[in-house]
């Protein structure tokens, strides 16, 4: 049910749930930027680095689908503070690792708290906003996520400079839990659904799975190839290969992830604008997601470049890869039945997360084969831009309007 609180109280919680983002993405990043310190302690070849990095994702992906369904029923004020207690206290005692074992399990649990943020942050957005405002909330919910990615680099790289990568951990981890003062305190009571007829679940989506749905899902198996490429290794690329040191990487970082941020406002309206001129919404938002891809060709020319000023141009040209992300978005709402586009989501959102599992482990074995970050670029480029037949070839039935309901007679 929707709960009766103020528009003032509302914004504040939707603040709250930006903030939360932010702090998500400083506790995935911390060990990508502290990576080459945690690397030398435990004495982490490539490989196990790899897996270190893919370790969140584990569980993170595992986790979108349950998760989802816990938030269409259970009270999200408990729920959303009872994950984020999790993945805060997982990333604060990761500060007494002292082994590849430890630091796995750690990550792994983080990924099981922070599999809350997008079902339950939109289902708590869908509860406290009429349609009307919904667009903007949910954009200030998510802004945090972006923000928490480009400044998050250099403020970590500050703290595991000054105190090293133990204390960090313990610092982000334990010092995040103060957000839940202001959450318990703010977010209504009461915020969960009313008790109706189940909306249509997984089980109804995977029944009636057809060509737009398997295209969507081809294609962003593809994009967050690249997009966790970039994620999880792009500052170890900048002081293992580059011989940059940590804090400059990580004032490069910021730079490619703001270039990355502020594109895809952009490039969906890009696609607004020429929908706005006449042209077909399918094929305009296709255009720009076929030439955000192509800019992914820079980070080859990055990866050859010996100065380290214009490879960190070439790399936040190739950052313009975001000005396709809110399209696959408005893809997805373009074709999905009308009463199943959050469990569409769920689905979508699990098939990209495979890619964080996969990309991380595939780059480190690359890296430590060859001796050299150029073929993992070579990799993900290629994958990505495998994604854009899934596009324009399977993405392209008219929208429906409703779920067709799976049949008692389809499986036990």
């Amino acid at each position: 049910m929707r709960p009766a609180i103020s528009p003032s109280r509302a914004w504040t919680v939707t603040g709250l749930l930006c903030l939360a983002g932010c702090i998500n993405y400083f506790d995935r990043a911390i060990v990508s930027i502290a990576l080459p310190l945690i690397g030398v302690d435990l004495h982490l070849d490539p490989a196990a680095k790899g897996v270190l990095l893919s370790a969140f994702f584990w569980s993170y992906a595992l986790m979108q689908l349950p998760m989802g369904w816990a938030a269409d029923r259970m009270n999200l004020r408990w729920l959303y503070a009872g994950a984020f207690a999790l993945w805060s206290l997982s990333c604060g005692f990761t500060s007494l690792a002292t082994g590849l074992g430890a630091l796995l399990a750690m990550r792994a649990l983080l990924g099981i708290g922070e599999a809350i943020y997008l079902p339950g942050g939109m289902k708590i957005i869908g509860l406290l906003f009429g349609p009307s405002e919904r667009g903007l909330a949910s954009g200030i919910m998510d802004c945090g996520t972006r923000v928490g990615l480009a400044i998050g680099a250099p403020l970590i790289a500050l703290v595991v400079h000054a105190l090293g990568w133990h204390a960090a951990f313990a610092v982000l981890g334990f010092g995040a839990l103060i957000w839940l003062a202001p959450w318990i305190a703010l977010a209504p009571s009461g915020m969960h659904s009313a008790r109706r007829a189940a909306a249509p679940g997984l089980r109804q989506t995977l029944a009636s799975l057809d060509r737009n749905l398997f295209g969507l899902c081809l294609g962003h198996i593809a994009y967050s190839y690249y997009w966790y490429l970039l994620v999880t290794w792009l500052p170890d690329y900048l002081v293992e290969s580059r011989h940059i040191p940590l804090e400059r990487a990580a004032a490069y970082v910021m730079v490619v992830f703001l270039v990355y941020a502020a594109s895809e406002p952009v490039g969906g309206w890009l696609a607004d604008r020429l929908v706005s001129l006449g042209y077909d919404e399918r094929t305009s938002r296709k255009a720009v997601v076929t030439f955000a891809f192509l800019t992914s060709i820079m980070l080859l020319a990055a990866g050859r470049m010996s100065d380290d000023h214009a490879a960190l141009l070439a790399i936040s040209a190739a950052a313009l890869v975001g000005l396709a992300t809110g399209n696959l978005y408005s893809l997805l709402a373009n074709v999905a039945p009308a009463d199943a586009v959050g469990t569409w989501m769920g689905v979508l959102n699990f098939a990209g997360n495979l890619s964080g599992i996969v990309a991380p482990v595939v780059t480190g074995v690359l890296i430590q084969r060859t001796h050299s970050f150029y073929p993992a670029f070579v990799v993900a480029v290629i994958v990505l831009n495998l994604g854009l037949p899934a596009y324009w070839w399977l993405v392209r039935g008219e929208p429906r309007t409703a779920l067709q309901p799976a049949t008692e007679s389809s499986g036990g």
